[in-house]
């Protein structure tokens, strides 16, 4: 990403995000499938666990998104060693902190369960599902720190074949775990928590295999797994910032939620398909951001930031020319795109005037999700956890209250406002004026250059390959 065109080389750096993103849902679309093939409330219970879910990838994705910064800004300045070191402390760090998880959430998952709302056959279920995931937990936290390796050096294709693997592996045990087809016993959830760990296993030792290899940009040396206190404060300071982002924004997308449903369950039946519409934009948008933190920490790293700048401005760019475009389309049939989910004539025109509010704001949704990405590319996960809690919590849910209701009195503290009375509509409106104000800021605070100076400094001088470790040529 430090020479040569920069709009093929974008492309080439998303195009593996994206569809590994795709994937994932698959994945995830798979388990439903099957388990829907059980009973009512075995669905439920694998719906519920999504907010403990996407908390554990958050937590994930947050212990391994300093690396992608730190490997990527190592690599452009041609610190190799370096590099090598901070992935295998960031293995080290992954499996601690899983561990932990792990046995923090079996000791608790009675009570987590009930938190958020699981009862009677529910939780029997749920408690089926979630003793299998946990265990999974160390194996889904190698495999992120496999991939943000990987992506730091410049390589996004491995990880997506892996994910690909990975995913054709869960679907092909999910019908005889869950289902008990030919001599395998039916365990309905428990199955198909069964059939996510046996393909996380594989994903995470191939993975492991790959950057022992080093055949792919970087490499595991068991030596470096010494815990290296300098290293991991990095990580865990880089890093921490990026999880309170993604826990941030689970909470968020929880209480829009809730907000939509005191509309009744057709407002909540269109809001829920119009945000499935959606997540295919944030899947390009989130895959392009990942590619322009790679491209801006190499450029950091090699000491060309006014390349890193042009690279964020080249992605910004076309992901908001695609997504207004898609938006656009979308924005011109919406009653065509709500009725490829559901047939209820109350549901697709709550659904027509969602995407007619929220379309056209599409591609200031991705150009915040590149933004972001830069930011943290850069090594500045803090403004971009600040420019996501601005987006969701500062701008999105007070406005939402503020259109959507009339008098309204705020439980505990007491506190009575007057709102506009606009109804459902004053949710999609907040929606929409959120994303475009987030942006404006995001884009502004960009432009002052303040992440110029990446997150090198500090983090130790540069390292020479070590004759009995790393060839010379290395």
């Amino acid at each position: 990403m430090t020479t040569g065109a920069i709009t093929p080389r974008l492309f080439t750096l998303a195009w593996p995000l994206v569809l590994g993103n795709l994937l994932q849902t698959l994945y995830n679309l798979a388990d439903m499938f099957w388990v829907g093939r059980v009973s009512p409330e075995a669905v439920a219970a694998v719906s519920l666990m999504f907010p403990l879910s996407w908390m554990f990838v958050s937590t994930a994705m947050g212990v391994t998104a300093a690396t992608i910064a730190l490997v990527s800004q190592h690599v452009g300045a041609g610190n190799d060693r370096r590099a090598d070191r901070i992935v295998a402390q960031t293995c080290l760090l992954a499996t601690v902190v899983s561990v932990v998880l792990a046995v923090v959430g079996f000791l608790g998952r009675h009570w987590l369960l009930y938190w958020i709302g699981a009862r009677g056959q529910v939780l029997a279920e749920s408690l089926a599902y979630i003793e299998v995931i946990l265990a999974a937990l160390p194996l889904t936290f190698l495999f992120f720190a496999f991939r943000a390796s990987l992506q730091g050096a410049g390589d996004t294709k491995t990880a997506m074949w892996l994910v690909a693997a990975s995913a054709g592996l869960n679907i092909v045990i999910d019908p005889f775990l869950v289902l008990g087809w030919g001599p395998v016993p039916a365990m309905g959830t428990r199955g198909a928590a069964i059939a996510t760990f046996v393909s996380r296993l594989f994903a995470a030792v191939i993975g492991i295999y790959v950057l022992v290899r080093g055949d792919w940009g970087v490499q595991l040396y068991p030596r470096d797994l010494r815990p290296d206190p300098a290293i991991l404060g990095r990580l865990v300071d880089v890093g921490y910032p990026a999880t309170l982002d993604g826990w941030a924004r689970s909470f968020a997308a929880v209480a829009m939620a809730a907000l939509v449903a005191r509309f009744g369950p057709v407002a909540t039946a269109a809001y829920g398909i119009g945000v499935r519409l959606m997540s295919v934009s944030w899947t390009v948008s989130g895959a392009v951001g990942q590619a322009t933190a790679t491209g801006v920490g190499q450029n950091l790293g090699a000491e060309t930031p006014d390349r890193a700048h042009r690279v964020t401005m080249v992605a910004t760019a076309a992901t908001m020319a695609l997504l207004t475009a898609a938006g656009g389309a979308v924005w011109l049939r919406p009653a065509a795109a709500i009725g490829v989910f559901i047939d209820d004539p109350a549901v697709i025109g709550e659904g027509v005037v969602f995407l007619r509010v929220i379309a056209l704001s599409w591609g200031f949704f991705g150009g915040l999700m590149v933004l972001q990405g830069a930011f943290r590319g850069a090594g500045d996960t803090r403004i971009a956890m600040v420019l996501s809690l601005l987006s969701r919590w500062i701008l999105r849910i007070p406005l939402a209250a503020i259109l959507a209701f009339g008098t309204v009195t705020i439980p505990v503290i007491g506190l009575t406002y007057t709102g506009l009375d606009r109804g459902v509509v004053g949710l999609w409106w907040a929606y929409a004026a959120a994303a475009v104000a987030s942006f404006v800021v995001g884009i502004a605070w960009f432009l002052r250059g303040t992440w110029r100076e990446g997150v090198l400094e500090g983090d130790g001088e540069t390292e020479t390959a070590e004759p009995d470790v790393v060839p010379v040529d290395d």
